[in-house]
């Protein structure tokens, strides 16, 4: 079978649990924002804000929230936060990835607008993310959730064509398929799940998604999508 993965992960982050697993095909990653030669790292596809998020940026900063911000500075993939000022759910998101060759502690908020920007990520409380939800969901492609394992709310804010469904969209026209199964377990699984002829969310995905779903599988933590595929797929030579 033809098998990959669409994740809102970076590709380091997405290596580190998908060690041992052989996808030689296109992967997905930040939330379709990229599409990614496997073996190579090459970007295949990639989708850029233009020079206004900066000033999404700066009203972010103005309401006291601190993103985390994806971009390319000086030709190499950085995310960039300011230590001083970040609250202590995205601290913890930091310090988790210190020693990724992402890393970009910065000294100020101005800062936070070098290089071209792919991908905002907050971390706060609802009251002051889902303002900005409001606004801009209509101009960018945004998702707002409570992170399903911490509990934490998160809002990302991604390039209006970036979508997990538009990449696959665009793997399925590449890689000549006539079918597309997914499984997910969080809200921004769900235009994907639209997208697709058959979608299987695990035992403890958001319910949200669930209702999208062709059927409900085993949990994450017991391989149920590998049994899935064990007793479904049919192999071929």
């Amino acid at each position: 079978m033809i098998f990959s993965y669409a994740t809102a992960r970076s590709s380091v982050t997405a290596k580190k649990v998908t060690r041992g697993m052989d996808a030689k095909i296109p992967i997905i990653v930040y939330n379709g924002a990229f599409i990614l030669d496997n073996d190579t790292g090459e970007i295949m596809l990639s989708n850029f804000f233009g020079e206004e998020i900066k000033s999404v940026v700066e009203e972010l900063v103005a309401a006291k929230i601190y993103p985390i911000v994806y971009s390319y500075i000086d030709g190499k993939e950085k995310f960039s936060f300011v230590r001083g000022l970040i609250n202590e759910a995205t601290n913890q998101f930091a310090v988790s990835r210190e020693g990724d060759i992402r890393y970009n502690c910065v000294d100020t908020p101005e800062e936070l607008k070098r290089g071209e920007i792919f991908y905002l990520t907050c971390i706060d409380e609802p009251e002051k993310l889902l303002p900005f939800y409001e606004k801009y969901k209509e101009k960018y492609h945004c998702e707002y959730q409570k992170d399903i394992y911490s509990g934490e709310q998160w809002l990302e804010i991604i390039p209006a064509k970036a979508s997990k469904a538009n990449a696959i969209k665009q793997l399925k026209q590449y890689l000549k398929c006539d079918r597309v199964v997914v499984f997910g377990d969080g809200k921004n699984d769900i235009d994907m799940f639209e997208l697709a002829d058959e979608s299987y969310a695990v035992e403890n995905a958001h319910a949200d998604l669930k209702k999208f779903a062709t059927g409900i599988i085993g949990a994450n933590d017991e391989d149920a999508v590998a049994h899935w595929l064990e007793e479904n797929v049919k192999k071929t030579v």
